[in-house]
């Protein structure tokens, strides 16, 4: 089974065909979570409410919290509040770099009870690459102690655009062997043969949209135009606009490192000029390497600024003030409130040269309220949002009304 991310801030419908998904939306995003509550904001009668929570109750989504206010204004007893319970299912997610990834056990609320990070390198392919991220799963629900029967679904974040329907990448420039591969099939497959958990969804996509995610929904609530730019081994940025992620007409969005920025260096895409081929984490770490310094990818920059290096410094800087350049025309389009730098450059020497940049070339009127920081979540970013993406995904009114009728409540 196979789907496609969702979107959030999703209207809920009043009166009689409010659903019990709808009821479970209303509860989860915290609009209304009592019986009471409940009634006012659809309409429905107390029995109907009644039933339509039954259900909910019977399938183990919901649960009963503490006492609340006193629905009525002529005193009482307290209302008991409804609660999303999450413990009744785990989702598994995975966040791949080029030679690297983590992968974890999350909660329905994003609480990471199990994580692993190792070697993984993209150029081996997708059949190696996704069947040992099966094994790897396998062993972080051992570790966290939950049977494979628990898991609801599964996200994967990759370094390349994808396309939401299909979830496949589309002529991904460093992900070789994976352009229009079945990635969700395979994922399926591999969590089945190492755990022999029976299939669920697998949904897919770019890496900087679901860390884009991830931080703005657990950051930046309030912001309703955030961006995420990710400077590692290449560039990319993630767009999210009132709460659900901007991916264009076919998953293409936010690939600004290969916006052409006039140089002469050749791009692992096979254009010349493009703004990763001077600028990007690998760009910066070849010409270390070239000065005879030990670097072959971003995370190694990464390891040479934190150790203080002075040449990886003034580069890393510079590659600020390109990628600047450029973000002085984005922010200009987009009016972003947050514009959030991670990935392995996303230092002091990167952001100093940036924001000289961004603040020089950008219009002052699009950068007066816009705020400029870096990642809280880290690492875990990818993690957190592919989690999101799953959760908001199989609970969605919609697919909550399918899931029930396939459990028979």
């Amino acid at each position: 089974m196979t789907g496609r991310p969702g979107r959030t801030g999703r209207a809920t419908r009043t009166g009689s065909q409010a659903s019990a998904g709808e009821l479970l939306e209303l509860v989860r995003t915290g609009r209304a979570t009592t019986r009471g509550a409940l009634q006012r904001v659809t309409g429905l009668s107390r029995a109907t409410v009644g039933q339509r929570l039954d259900r909910l109750f019977r399938a183990g989504w919901l649960r009963e919290g503490a006492g609340g206010p006193v629905d009525s204004p002529l005193g009482g007893r307290p209302s008991i509040t409804l609660e999303f319970d999450d413990a009744h299912a785990v989702v598994l997610v995975a966040d791949l770099d080029t030679r690297h990834a983590r992968a974890a056990v999350l909660t329905l609320t994003g609480e990471i009870l199990a994580e692993h990070s190792g070697t993984l390198v993209i150029e081996d392919g997708p059949d190696a690459v996704l069947g040992e991220l099966g094994r790897w799963f396998a062993e972080l629900l051992e570790k966290a102690g939950h049977p494979a029967g628990e898991v609801c679904g599964v996200g994967l974040a990759v370094p390349g655009p994808v396309d939401s329907e299909t979830g496949r990448v589309v002529q991904p420039p460093i992900m070789p062997g994976w352009d229009g591969y079945d990635i969700r099939g395979r994922l399926a497959r591999a969590l089945t043969e190492h755990t022999g958990a029976p299939p669920v969804p697998v949904l897919v996509d770019n890496d900087a949209n679901l860390m884009a995610y991830g931080e703005q929904r657990t950051g930046h609530p309030d912001c309703s135009a955030f961006m995420l730019v990710k400077v590692s081994t290449g560039i990319g940025a993630g767009v999210v606009v009132d709460g659900s992620v901007y991916r264009g007409i076919d998953g293409g969005a936010g690939d600004i490192g290969h916006i052409r920025v006039g140089a002469e260096a050749l791009c692992r895409c096979g254009s010349y000029g493009c703004l990763a081929a001077v600028a990007s984490g690998g760009a910066v770490a070849r010409r270390l390497a070239e000065a005879g310094l030990p670097a072959a990818s971003g995370s190694d920059v990464r390891d040479l600024l934190a150790a203080g290096h002075p040449e990886a410094a003034a580069l890393a800087r510079e590659a600020g003030r390109q990628v600047g350049d450029v973000l002085a025309t984005v922010v200009t389009l987009l009016n972003p409130g947050v514009l959030m730098i991670a990935g392995d450059l996303a230092g002091t020497p990167f952001l100093t040269g940036l924001r000289e940049l961004l603040y020089q070339r950008a219009l002052p009127r699009s950068t007066a309220r816009l705020d400029v920081v870096t990642s809280r979540l880290g690492e875990r970013a990818g993690l957190v949002g592919a989690g999101a993406m799953v959760v908001e995904y199989l609970y969605a009114p919609e697919r909550v009304e399918e899931r029930l009728l396939a459990l028979g409540v």
